[in-house]
């Protein structure tokens, strides 16, 4: 009776602290959802240049890119030459890749979608942004910042038992109007591999977007890959036939 009683009294004690901790994982799994969202949009088309910069070189590749929903995406190269028309589809945890020379579409296994992207910084995850991100961690609220007179959140996402996922961590930094300022990518060991940054925040397509982003190694520091938004623009009606392998045959312009 005495123990009942005991654990009675201590129960009241323990419980704010639990719905606490539930509110506030939920806080940051709506905030990072809703940043998802935002950046992403019901639909968007763009128009990005993509810069690999190496010590000894540097190389720059054009592309028209559509995305649809959480999961959808599909894009071309339009530049330079050699590489127009190579295509990507990504449909929920499939993708596939489209080679024009030899007019043949290759589906990338799971064990490929952590490797680089045309030889850049980019995996074919992280290029696809898809909400493998929102579905495969859980997500913490570790600090907050303020900058500019903005709140940032300082998120820590680790991985769902079983996810199917290449990280063992992520950091997120999230401005208070869902701009996603930083992201980084940690192995099994926690240990940093790569940051992706945003810069040069701006109006395009009537909201604020980074116009300007940085995927940058931890360990190499003249070894990066600068995305920049030449056009965007977000929410016009998309039909769902655009997102299949038979478009995927026919590059649009």
């Amino acid at each position: 009776m005495r123990m009942r009683l005991l654990f009675v009294l201590w129960l009241p004690l323990v419980l704010p602290i639990s719905l606490c901790s539930d509110v506030e994982a939920q806080d940051a799994h709506g905030i990072v959802e809703a940043s998802f969202n935002y950046m992403r949009g019901r639909t968007s088309i763009s128009t990005v240049k993509m810069t690999i910069h190496r010590p000894d070189w540097e190389r720059a590749l054009t592309i028209k890119a559509w995305t649809k929903g959480q999961s959808d995406s599909i894009f071309w190269i339009t530049a330079p030459p050699r590489d127009k028309d190579n295509g990507t589809l990504k449909k929920r945890r499939e993708m596939w890749m489209y080679n024009p020379k030899v007019n043949r579409v290759i589906k990338i296994p799971p064990s490929m979608m952590s490797q680089a992207w045309m030889g850049s910084d980019f995996s074919n995850d992280d290029l696809s942004k898809t909400e493998s991100l929102i579905d495969d961690y859980f997500h913490e609220i570790i600090g907050t910042e303020t900058h500019e007179g903005q709140k940032i959140y300082l998120i820590e996402s680790m991985p769902k038992p079983e996810a199917p996922v290449v990280w063992g961590m992520q950091r997120l930094k999230i401005r208070e109007d869902h701009i996603f300022l930083r992201q980084e990518f940690y192995d099994e060991d926690l240990k940093l591999v790569k940051s992706l940054t945003a810069y040069e925040i701006q109006m395009l397509s009537g909201k604020l977007f980074p116009s300007l982003w940085k995927m940058q190694k931890a360990d190499v520091e003249d070894e990066y890959t600068v995305l920049e938004y030449m056009e965007l623009i977000f929410d016009q009606d998309l039909p769902d036939s655009l997102f299949t392998l038979s478009s995927l045959r026919s590059p649009r312009r």
